[in-house]
């Protein structure tokens, strides 16, 4: 158990290491920001942006994929309790096909971090580049397996659309939202074959499947 921490302490430290040059170079709030969902054929795309306290680590965050679900919701829980902010910025599938995933992923970026409370000095961001923002940027590639502020935001984004295909799940039967989360599984492209569309498929994203 004690060897267990020490990993977890090693890993919060290096994966502190973007926080703690901008903190060095004299930020204070720092957020970071990430996406889910740019790729499934459903659903929307959730973005969140979070700032931690620096006083209070948070040990076991990573890239939320590696995370397994009972472990990510038991992060989550515990962001939502230490972290300073987190804004959270959703784009249903009607938007994304008609401004395009990437943009819509941006614009949900530009909400999230429009929802934060105080406002944060500079924004670490997971291999994007965010136009219109009031404040210094950093663009990581992987970001969310190298930045624990990225890492946080992940965790958050990926818990809050896994609930909202649950419920999608059961307003529409049969697609199977619940288990693939949207994402172009064999068994999600069958249904979408058999049933056709529903309101929440991107149309854009569909037409191989449906005439």
């Amino acid at each position: 158990m004690a060897r267990l921490k020490i990993d977890l302490n090693e890993k919060f430290e290096a994966m502190s290491v973007y926080e703690k040059e901008a903190f060095a170079e004299g930020f204070h709030l720092i957020a970071g920001i990430d996406e889910v969902g740019r790729g499934p054929l459903a659903g929307p795309v959730v973005t969140a942006a979070v700032i931690l306290d620096p006083k209070v680590p948070i040990l076991g965050l990573d890239d939320s994929k590696k995370l397994s679900p009972k472990k990510r919701a038991a992060l989550k829980l515990e962001i939502e309790e230490k972290a300073i902010a987190i804004g959270i910025g959703i784009l249903d599938e009607k938007t994304i096909d008609r401004i395009n995933i990437l943009e819509a992923t941006k614009e949900a970026m530009r909400m999230a971090v429009s929802k934060l409370d105080p406002k944060p000095d500079l924004v670490l961001i997971d291999a994007v580049h965010l136009e219109g923002l009031d404040c210094p940027q950093r663009s990581i590639i992987k970001g969310d397996a190298q930045s624990v502020s990225i890492a946080a935001a992940s965790i958050v984004a990926k818990e809050t659309r896994d609930a909202m295909m649950v419920v999608y799940d059961e307003l529409y039967p049969g697609y199977g939202f619940a288990k693939h989360k949207g994402y172009g599984t064999k068994e999600h492209i069958e249904a979408i074959k058999s049933l056709g569309p529903c309101p929440i498929h991107r149309r854009t994203f569909i037409t191989h499947f449906v005439s």
